[in-house]
């Protein structure tokens, strides 16, 4: 499940394991956990891997003898994961949660830009808009990537500014990264790091992640007074909570290099 602010424990350590099945390789990060009785195996949408969780005192030799036992079980689930979508001329992506065929348009002048989809279009594709890109080939990956992520940035910067205002509090600046594991975060210092994937989600989705870490400035924690705050800036917390536990996952297929 993705977290917000939440981290492993101090105690934690982290180390990566490489198998061979089938001729294939299969990566297993291994995780030592203080309250683990026992091995246990998951497999990663985002991060496409096996996760192997291990008793403090279990051996790396233990590790390895039972993730080979069950490399075949990895092999099958990791086959299983729906396929990535790259950033190329025909893919389908959700921005803002509304499907957008992919155009690339060379002859075209502009950057990156959306429009309404023609009739032969709509017939062709299941999508309700277009979302077009110039240039050369090699190029459409980097401009589509580069358009989404300041897409992003500015639907962050406008959820946090609006929701600091209701606060009272000074305006923050907002990062975007990629993590795996989270869609948000709020350091002890104030600064407030979002994914730039949130631009593929419905707005209410961006907007309670945005209230979820600017209620962090005020309850560095998830207390009841934090939830009660969180729900004070935003009315969908649970519609979008249930949104991510269901969807948030597929946010991570798009934007596989062509």
């Amino acid at each position: 499940m993705f977290g917000f602010l939440r981290k492993a424990p101090a105690t934690a350590r982290v180390s990566l394991l490489t198998l061979t099945h089938a001729g294939e390789t299969i990566h297993v990060t291994l995780k030592r956990a203080p309250t683990a009785r026992r091995f246990t195996l998951r497999v990663r949408f985002a991060a496409r891997d096996a996760v192997l969780t291990m008793p403090q005192r279990a051996s790396m030799q233990e590790a390895r003898a039972f993730a080979e036992r069950n490399a075949a079980w990895i092999a099958v689930r990791l086959k299983r994961l729906p396929d990535t979508i790259p950033f190329a001329h025909g893919s389908i992506l959700p921005l803002r949660g509304v499907d957008h065929l992919l155009l690339h348009q060379p002859e075209k002048r502009g950057v990156v830009w959306t429009e309404p989809l023609n009739d032969s279009q709509v017939d062709n594709a299941n999508a309700e808009m277009a979302l077009c890109v110039s240039g050369r080939a090699e190029h459409v990956h980097r401009r589509i990537h580069d358009h989404l992520k300041r897409e992003a940035r500015r639907d962050l910067e406008d959820a946090v500014a609006r929701h600091t205002q209701t606060l009272d509090l000074a305006p923050r600046s907002v990062g975007l990264r990629d993590p795996i594991s989270r869609w948000g975060s709020c350091s002890s210092a104030g600064a407030l790091n979002f994914s730039w994937r949130l631009i593929f989600a419905p707005p209410f989705v961006l907007d309670y992640l945005a209230a979820h870490e600017v209620a962090h400035l005020v309850h560095l924690d998830h207390s009841p007074k934090f939830w009660a705050l969180t729900h004070r800036l935003s009315p969908a917390v649970e519609r979008a909570e249930n949104w991510l536990a269901t969807h948030g996952a597929h946010l991570h297929k798009y934007g596989a290099t062509p």
